[in-house]
């Protein structure tokens, strides 16, 4: 592992914007219509409960990564395939994002330009804010942390004072019962964003307050998930039901729409630059966990002569993932959560819970 340390702000800020990323790009929680806010909020309650079974291992193994303390609770070299296969779920997670932000900028404001040209230098960025050590992207987090938050506190006011919110479109609520609220929290918001806050557990060891592990996590992902909740609840106001399910990018089409005295319009491309951040730390933090993770199975003291292979397999496989963007989105919401998600975010760490516990039963009790 890196000798890096980072401060509990900054680890705060860093699981915002990842839980932040893609999920208030896409048309998360569609499925449940005027609900979808709804199955965020359970996803986010879900997204809790998995987090401290994540914390509960980090309690246990307070200085190691998943890939090193998987080792430790299963032997050697079934703790070494585990690991191995972490490192390609980080890696094809990666890969799924960086398409999400190539797609959103070749169908918008680059539309001449391939897909290639776009993620390659978006990579290629990321490459080298890993190779500088994760303590500087780190850094960087916080100062764009303000930019985000500013541009989204503006975009917000902007909507509002165009008249464009209509609550209505809310209505009514529980329209088809429960059923297809719960099922959107089972096939896709308790995985997408909130599960994924198990690539946190190869950052965790590099917190310099390890006590706070827990509270700064938790209130990281509490903030995400207001924050996306609000996304959704504006979108399906302004767009109505109908065009938020079929839009690619509902937040997009929503900043589109704003018009203020025929002067203040067209801020779409402005409101680009909050996507673009947040898709780079997502992008930047799952290609880091995939760096960290192979040099760690590997045995490879230098983890940055890694960086830039590590991130060729990212770059082809956002490419080659899938022909086009409808089915994309389709493996996205119905392959993935199923055959990868649940597996990676829910089923192997509860296993790994269970057997760690039983190893550690009789060592005294770490504060939590």
């Amino acid at each position: 592992m890196e000798k890096a340390k980072i401060s509990t702000t900054q680890l705060f800020v860093l699981v915002v914007l990842f839980e932040m990323g893609s999920a208030i790009l896409v048309g998360i929680a569609a499925d449940a219509k005027q609900d979808a806010w709804m199955a965020i909020l359970l996803g986010l309650s879900g997204g809790i409960m998995i987090f401290l079974v994540y914390h509960r291992l980090y309690i246990y193994y307070p200085d190691l990564p998943l890939t090193s303390y998987v080792q430790e609770i299963t032997g050697k070299w079934l703790g070494r395939l585990i690991g191995l296969l972490y490192i390609v779920y980080f890696i094809y997670l990666a890969a799924r994002v960086l398409r999400d932000f190539g797609e959103l900028l070749t169908t918008t404001i680059y539309n001449s330009t391939p897909l290639f040209v776009i993620n390659s230098l978006m990579i290629i960025t990321i490459i080298y804010a890993i190779h500088k050590g994760f303590e500087v992207l780190a850094r960087v987090g916080e100062i764009y942390f303000g930019v985000v938050y500013l541009t989204a506190i503006l975009g917000m006011m902007l909507i509002t004072f165009s008249g464009l919110i209509h609550l209505g479109n809310l209505k009514p609520i529980l329209e088809n019962g429960l059923k297809p609220v719960i099922k959107t929290f089972l096939s896709q918001t308790i995985n997408f964003p909130f599960g994924e806050m198990v690539v946190f557990t190869m950052l965790l060891p590099f917190i310099n307050d390890k006590k706070k592990a827990k509270i700064v996590c938790l209130s990281g992902m509490i903030l995400s998930g207001i924050n996306i909740t609000i996304t959704v609840v504006v979108n399906i106001s302004v767009l109505g039901v109908d065009l938020f399910r079929r839009s690619n990018f509902p937040l997009l089409t929503t900043i589109g729409r704003i018009q203020i005295a025929d002067f203040i319009e067209r801020l779409d491309v402005l409101f680009m630059l909050y996507l673009v951040i947040g898709g780079f730390f997502k992008i930047a933090i799952y290609y880091y966990a995939a760096v960290a993770g192979a040099a760690d199975i590997f045995q490879i003291s230098n983890q940055r002569k890694l960086g830039f292979p590590i991130g060729m397999i990212v770059l082809f496989a956002s490419i080659n993932i899938a022909s086009n963007y409808a089915e994309h989105i389709k493996e996205g919401l119905v392959i993935v959560p199923t055959y990868l998600h649940w597996p990676f975010q829910i089923i192997i760490p509860c296993v790994l819970l269970i057997i760690a516990f039983f190893r550690n039963r009789t060592k005294k009790k770490s504060p939590s």
